[in-house]
This record gives structure tokens, sequence and C-alpha cells, in this order.
């Protein structure tokens, strides 16, 4: 059966990966809609590739610069009410959610009430609304399948095998930019330098969210949802190569891990094909080039955003809404060079501390926690 796509942030690493597979089969994949943010010159392109029936942009403006430059049959929208547009189109059968950030939630929850089968790389709306979120696709016996790479791994270690026989969920980290500095070396940490990341070609966004350790708590919280296993049972493991992307420890000390190269591909064509494995024209992954695999221990007091994550996390409520929230706009900040790359876990501690938490928060909680917790970071001086 032909799978016809919605892709919520076609523009960005995921969404040009995504595209990228589809080209490689385009017998088993169709594009029906994108959305994308201020790239205009990337979404005239992908239309002229794909041709989808609809196509989304951040501002008015922007949508009105991309529709004079394609053809006149093709639906132009805009903001907030275009990702839904693009979200719930009546043609697509599966949405690609991989907006960064929080603006991702509405659209996927208007994607799972209109049936859709969801490939999720957006795991801001699982930190904010897990509850909501998978709430929502039991609901309507919805499916949602990672992209994330580890995520993906866990999935398929997990298949299978019977939840009561799991001991613990590892996923492994890089260690990002700075896995190799103490916390002298990471007062001088510029921009410039937190954006090379040693193995993967990622956003601006999620890379500084590697480089604190912060993008692996968000993706504890993302397994935690996913997988319905409890904080306790959840462990991160530092593994340079990236070439090991998460394993399951079981009851009987067996530990089964996913291989592969670091490459988004792999996991975005598994959650588009599952059940089925199609080819991929990519390079193999060689052992015996790589020669040597190495782990270590996450150091928590070096980078607090980790444990800051398991701690919000742990709390539930609205605090892991204000967690990811100040998150952001500490990133902000930092890329924009108004903070040193320590003031984003600085700017986030003092947020969460002065955060009230509203326990099983509702869309409306989440959305005033978020907005709350947003103004705060912004007004914060260092």
């Amino acid at each position: 059966m032909l799978e016809k796509l919605s892709i919520l942030g076609s523009t960005g690493s995921i969404g040009t990966s995504t595209l990228d597979v589809v080209k490689q089969h385009p017998d088993q994949f169709q594009v029906i809609a994108l959305a994308a943010g201020s790239n205009v010159e990337k979404m005239i392109h992908q239309v002229q590739l794909f041709r989808p029936k609809l196509i989304s942009m951040s501002t008015k403006d922007l949508a009105e610069r991309v529709a004079r430059e394609i053809p006149d049959s093709i639906k132009v929208v805009w903001g907030d009410k275009g990702l839904l547009e693009v979200a719930t189109h009546p043609e697509s059968t599966y949405v690609v959610s991989s907006l960064v950030g929080s603006r991702g939630l509405e659209p996927t929850l208007a994607a799972i009430e209109a049936g859709k089968r969801i490939g999720l790389a957006n795991k801001e709306s699982l930190v904010t609304a897990g509850h909501l979120v998978m709430d929502l696709a039991k609901k309507h016996k919805v499916d949602i399948l990672p992209i994330d790479s580890e995520h993906s791994a866990l999935f398929q270690c997990l298949n299978g095998e019977r939840r009561e026989d799991v001991k613990k969920l590892i996923l492994t980290a890089s260690g990002g930019a700075f896995r190799d500095f103490s916390r002298e070396q990471l007062t001088d940490a510029t921009p410039e330098m937190a954006l090379k990341h040693p193995n993967w070609a990622m956003g601006a966004k999620v890379t500084i969210d590697t480089a604190t350790l912060m993008n692996k708590g968000l993706e504890v919280m993302e397994a935690h949802w996913l997988f319905s296993f409890p904080y306790e049972q959840i462990d991160v493991l530092v593994h340079p190569q990236s070439i090991i992307h998460s394993m399951v420890e079981f009851q009987d000390g067996a530990v089964i891990a996913q291989l592969g190269t670091p490459d988004m591909k792999v996991p975005i064509q598994y959650a588009l094909s599952y059940p089925k494995r199609l080819p991929l024209a990519m390079p193999a992954l060689s052992l015996s080039e790589i020669g040597q695999l190495t782990f270590g221990k996450p150091d928590y007091s070096r980078f607090p955003c980790l444990a800051m994550a398991f701690e919000a996390g742990k709390a539930g409520g609205t605090m892991p809404t204000v967690l990811n929230a100040a998150n952001e706009i500490a990133v902000e900040k930092f890329l924009n060079k108004s903070i040193p790359f320590l003031g984003i876990e600085a700017m986030i501690e003092r947020t969460l501390e002065k955060h009230v938490s509203i326990n099983n928060p509702q869309l409306e909680d989440i959305q005033h926690a978020d907005q709350w917790a947003r103004e705060f970071a912004r007004q914060l001086t260092l």
C-alpha cells in the first residue's frame, strides 16, 4: 500500500532525510503535504521535486514568496493554522512530526485525532504532554513510531519481547561536542564550538542540546512515555562512536543492542516502512573499520541538564513543560551570544525553582506553563 505523507518540518534535517528516503522508494511513499519555517528556497526546491498538494510556511509573507514560484494548483497556507492543515490533510495516511520544539505538540495531537499514523521526531510533544499524546493515540488506535535513533533502537530491541522480562532501557549518548571538556573549559565554550558535533549533522538547537546533554534528558522522558517504563528503569550510557544506538537489558542478564551507522535515514525509513524493512542505499556498517567501541557513565555534575531532566520527569505535572520551555529560550540566548554556555543550565534551574507545578495538566495548563516559563526565562539576567 502506498503511504501518503504529510511532513511537519520538511526543510529541517529530519525532513530532508525523510524526503531522501522517499526518493529511493517512489513506489512506496507519496508526498501529500509539507510544512516548513522560513527556508523559502529549500521549500521551492522540495515542491519542484515532490509536487505536494499543500504546503505551509511560518508567515504569510514567506508563504506568498513561495506561492509566486510554484504552480497555482498547489495550495499554500501559513502559521499555526497552516501546520494543522498539513497535519490533517484528508489524503495523507502518515504524518512525520519533525518540528523542533513545543510548536509540534498541537499539530501532532491534531494528526492523531485525524487518525493518521505518526512518525515521531518531535520529542517535545512527549516531554511537555506525554500523557495527553499517548492517551489520545490509544483512544484513536493510532500507531506512534519513533524516529529518533535511540528510540527506534529501543523499539527494535523490544520487538517480540515480554515487557515483564525487561530490566532496563539504556539510551546511548555521543556526549556532544564538549564530552571531554572540564567545567573550567566549559566557561569559555562558544556557539561555534558547540555546533561542531563529532558524529551527527543536526539543526542548531538539537546540536546545542547534545552539548549540554539536555537532548539526552529529553530523550529519557520520551522513552518513558513511548515504552511506559518508570524512570528508575531508564539509564544513559556515553558511547562516543554513536554506533550502538541504544540497548535493552533483560532480567536474565542478556543485553540486546541495535547497531548502525550514525545516519538518520535508517530509523526514518524503518518508522515509515514498519513492519517491513526496505533496502536503503548508503554505506554499510563496517565494525572492522571502526575497530573499537567505548562506553562511559555520564557526568551529572559536569552536565547538570541531564540530572534536571530526570528530576523534572520524575516530578511530572508541568515541570517537564517548564524545563523544555526554559531550555528553548536559554539555547536561543546562547546562540545569540546573550549568555555563556553555562548560563543555559543556570537559566533552566532558576526557572524550575520558581515554578509551581500543576499535577495531571490538561492542554490549557501545559500551554499556560509553557508561556509562563518562556516569559520568565526571557526576563532573567545572569
